[in-house]
């Protein structure tokens, strides 16, 4: 889902919003800290639901609901106290200080900010809250080890 997606929304998002994404996604190639080789061992399968972000079946509200939930949960992923994160200290707090940002232009959103963007999605909300549980479960279940922590951030990227 583009940002220009979004401005049909009737969010004036900042020009920078797509740029934050951008760099969201650089950060994370950045991040990477072990070749996928050393963790052959650790497989994932965490069930993206593709679903979600098919443009044709959301609707407007609907559509930036689901860019809400996503920029959330993977902040919180990465970006709280509950998650362990073998990460270089400055890519992770500039990660989550984008994420942040992004996270305040879409809650500046009208649609958002009237309560709107918090309707059901025809199950997408609790897909991807499912999917980004099934995420979390994986790193506890794997001890926060630096391997699924890879696996992780690849699947995000």
């Amino acid at each position: 889902l583009s940002c220009h997606y979004l401005s049909s929304l009737g969010c004036d998002l900042p020009q920078d919003h797509g740029l934050l994404h951008w760099r969201a996604l650089m950060l994370l190639r950045q991040m990477r800290r072990l070749s996928a080789s050393s963790c052959d061992n650790y497989t994932n399968h965490f069930g993206f639901p593709p679903e979600a972000f098919d443009n044709k079946q959301l609707q407007k509200v609907q559509a930036l609901s689901v860019i809400h939930v996503t920029n959330q949960k993977t902040f919180h992923l990465f970006c709280t106290e509950a998650s362990p994160a073998p990460w270089i200290t400055t890519l992770l707090e500039e990660l989550c200080s984008g994420i942040s940002e992004q996270l305040g232009h879409l809650e500046a959103c009208p649609l958002l900010e009237a309560g709107v963007g918090e309707l059901p999605l025809v199950n997408g909300d609790s897909i991807l809250r499912n999917y980004f549980q099934r995420i979390s479960l994986y790193l506890q279940e794997k001890q926060y080890s630096p391997c699924a922590w890879e696996m992780v951030r690849a699947e995000i990227m």
